[in-house]
């Protein structure tokens, strides 16, 4: 099953291409502040299992606010844009170990950004 998502999401990464104005950000970052992070990233970094997770919680919540458990500064840096990458999501937010992450569910949208 995982492999399925793993594909679909590379399926993703070649059609779908977003980009959010400063506006937009904007009113994401206000939306992150009330959110509590409902993905845990451990030392075993970015997992399938993780990605999995990630992938429902994007498509149910459209806004996703990850807490990544690594020291290292440019780990942290280097695992966010692969995360990024990986769920065709946007980068919202990124405050210390927390970030913050955006993707329009087109089926069904939860936030309007107007």
């Amino acid at each position: 099953m995982t492999h399925g998502i793993v594909r679909h999401l590379q399926m993703l990464s070649a059609t779908q291409n977003m980009s959010l104005t400063k506006n937009q950000i904007k009113t994401l970052r206000g939306l992150c502040h009330s959110l509590k992070p409902i993905i845990m990233i451990g030392q075993k970094g970015l997992t399938s299992e993780v990605l999995n997770e990630l992938e429902i919680a994007i498509n149910h919540h459209e806004l996703v606010k990850i807490k990544i458990a690594i020291d290292d500064r440019d780990t942290r840096k280097e695992m966010i844009k692969d995360i990024c990458e990986q769920s065709q999501s946007e980068n919202v937010q990124v405050i210390g170990k927390t970030v913050s992450v955006y993707r329009r569910n087109e089926k069904n949208p939860v936030i309007s950004l107007s």
